[in-house]
């Protein structure tokens, strides 16, 4: 949720015209990107849609077909449970234009009592990468438990598909209740045109699915190679390589409406260094064009070729011989000389402990996906200020500017900060970055409970709507850093925009992250730099390195006794509205334990802020984890001139 951004004459909260421009621009960008997206995946030759419905059964009542359309919700009560099973089966059917892959749905009614208040079943299939989508809902009723053959009832439907491309199928009875669900997904990933499933489908025969060339090769002359091979109904030209040492050839060869192909090559005599050769045929199929597999086949040569191979390596073993006698008397000679010196160059490759000399800014964006994630956050902006002298720029450490300027604004001066000098952005990936930037791309709303608790909301969303399209031009890579926790996130987490660049494992390669604060190179020629405390297994030793590894582990054991964590912090809009009444609430009854941070820049010029952080207080054990948490913060930034403030982590 974005902040309201409040325009006022003073000099912290100036919104310039120009700024209002930028904010309209990256909205049309976003726009045309979105009409950009729908209009390639309505034209894919392709498209997602449903092959076949199967629908009329007898002792169904009333079984129609029609697209997805909102229907209302009824109490918990009063609906109907979820399908029994649902099932995916990929095979091939015959489609207008020929024999095309499909991945069948089917799916049971559980025969209970609530089968009298369905009222139909809709069904939602997914494409992930494109995230195009068809919906239809099948409108019936039952009079029995079971069909008229004693069994559950059951329904199913026929969806075409693409070879490897992964689909999200989601089934649900109608009516739904108005709180929870009781959806039922599967997630398939459709097979290559080798599987013998989809092989004999039509835009897999047209990919050379079937294509059995027979290759066959002929040396009865010397200094020819005749290549014979069977061409195939989807592709009209061929290319033939072969390959033997420092042989290398090529010919292109059109099939001209013949079955039977050949094509000869010539070798030489000094080209044989090797008594075999490797032909390889590529063809180019219309659906594929140049990217087609291609077919290769290993030739044993004849005795006439053996015997050439054995002179040649006959020469070269004479060559070496010499080369190993030249060798020997050099060496020879330069030991009667004396011993060598030692090249300067070997002690340089040993790891050398270097000094920070200069002081970096870096801007860090993160979901607040857990209370834990968050404590994880602000423990790793205390490590790099407290261990790497980096002063860092954290929304919930300056929540005063942030709620008087607004998310965008505050966002995009610092960035303009950034960009003119040579400070970072460092971009911490986990899995509410991914829900919301899916979200973002037309996706299922998240709201987050840590995002309805914080006075300063969702910052994550106008930080991707600011940073994405200049993140995706080459000249800022330098600027980001990718990055995320292997202990508690995965690099699935991370969005496919964020994939083009590297991304770093923490803490695991923090200090490669930190040498790319600096903007230094770790390996520079005949040199290896390292800084004291900052690999994985030294990080701990200082005080707040201690605190970070503990958040980390706490964390990581919360996961394992909830694997539903994720799920969990989600909130829906009635339960959105809740949660900030009883925050509003607890707000007066909760007992809480107050930290005091002193934030210190070592600069000429100190910068401290002083906060008082009603944070938390976590208390982990085998059995469980206990949260208390009230979410005040408020923060008084004072300037003041050589002055040293110690930090005490949180």
């Amino acid at each position: 949720m974005l902040k309201n951004i409040h325009i006022c004459n003073g000099s912290n909260a100036l919104i310039s015209f120009s700024s209002v421009h930028n904010i309209i621009m990256i909205s049309l960008f976003f726009l045309v990107f979105g009409l950009m997206a729908g209009l390639t995946a309505s034209s894919s030759p392709s498209s997602l849609r449903i092959l076949d419905l199967v629908c009329n059964q007898t002792g169904l009542h009333h079984c129609t077909v029609s697209n997805c359309s909102d229907m209302d919700k009824v109490p918990r009560q009063n609906a109907c449970t979820g399908p029994q099973e649902v099932s995916v089966q990929i095979k091939t059917s015959m489609g207008q234009d020929g024999p095309v892959p499909v991945m069948n749905v089917a799916w049971d009614l559980k025969a209970d009592a609530s089968i009298y208040r369905i009222r139909g079943t809709e069904i939602k299939v997914t494409e992930e990468n494109t995230n195009q989508s068809v919906c239809v809902q099948f409108h019936y009723s039952v009079g029995d438990l079971l069909n008229p053959s004693h069994k559950r009832w059951t329904f199913s439907l026929d969806v075409l598909v693409e070879p490897k491309h992964t689909y999200t199928t989601v089934v649900l009875n109608l009516p739904e209740p108005q709180k929870g669900h009781y959806r039922m997904s599967n997630q398939t990933t459709i097979p290559g045109c080798e599987d013998q499933r989809i092989k004999k489908a039509q835009l897999c025969q047209e990919s050379g699915s079937l294509w059995d060339p027979k290759i066959t090769v002929f040396t009865e002359k010397e200094n020819l190679i005749l290549v014979e091979f069977y061409s195939s109904e989807f592709s009209e030209r061929y290319r033939v390589f072969i390959q033997s040492g420092s042989l290398n050839d090529s010919r292109w060869i059109f099939k001209e409406n013949r079955t039977l192909l050949n094509v000869t090559l010539r070798r030489g005599f000094s080209q044989l260094s090797q008594c075999e050769m490797l032909i390889t045929i590529q063809p180019f199929f219309i659906r594929c064009k140049n990217n087609c597999e291609s077919a290769r086949k290993t030739v044993k040569l004849s005795q006439s070729c053996i015997f050439a191979c054995s002179k040649f390596i006959e020469i070269c073993l004479v060559l070496l011989l010499i080369f190993v006698g030249f060798l020997v008397y050099f060496l020879q000679k330069a030991f009667r000389r004396g011993p060598p010196t030692t090249s300067p160059s070997a002690d340089q490759q040993q790891p050398e402990i270097v000094q920070v000399q200069e002081r970096k800014r870096v801007l860090v964006i993160y979901s607040l996906d857990h209370l834990l994630y968050k404590n994880i956050v602000l423990k790793l902006a205390s490590f790099l200020a407290a261990k790497c002298g980096t002063d860092v720029v954290l929304d919930m450490l300056d929540s005063t500017r942030l709620g008087v300027l607004g998310s965008i604004q505050w966002l995009e001066w610092h960035k303009e900060q950034i960009e003119r000098s040579s400070d970072k952005i460092l971009i911490l990936c986990s899995r509410g970055v991914k829900a919301k930037w899916r979200a973002m791309c037309g996706g299922k709303q998240v709201f987050l409970r840590e995002d309805t608790l914080s006075p300063i909301g969702d910052t994550l969303t106008p930080s991707l709507t600011l940073l994405v399209p200049y993140f995706i031009r080459s000249a800022s890579f330098e600027k980001y850093i990718v990055a995320y926790f292997d202990d508690i996130c995965s690099e699935e987490d991370i969005p496919l925009p964020f994939k083009i660049t590297v991304r770093y494992k923490l803490m695991k390669q923090f200090e490669e992250v930190f040498f790319r604060i600096l903007n230094t190179e770790k390996h520079e020629p005949g040199r290896v730099k390292q800084i004291d405390g900052l690999s994985e297994d030294t990080y701990h030793e200082c005080p707040s390195g201690r605190a970070l590894k503990d958040a980390i582990e706490a964390f990581h054991e919360y996961q394992l006794e909830h694997p539903h964590w994720f799920q969990e912090e989600l909130l829906e809009c009635p339960e959105l509205e809740d949660e900030e009444a009883t925050a509003a609430s607890d707000e007066k009854q909760i007992m809480t334990i107050t930290d005091h941070l002193t934030y210190s820049v070592l600069n000429s010029v100190q910068i401290i802020s002083d906060m008082e952080i009603q944070d938390c207080a976590v208390t982990v054990n085998k059995t469980n984890v206990q949260l208390v948490e009230t979410h005040q913060m408020c923060s008084t930034p004072e300037f003041k001139s050589h002055t040293v403030e110690g930090m005490r982590l949180l």
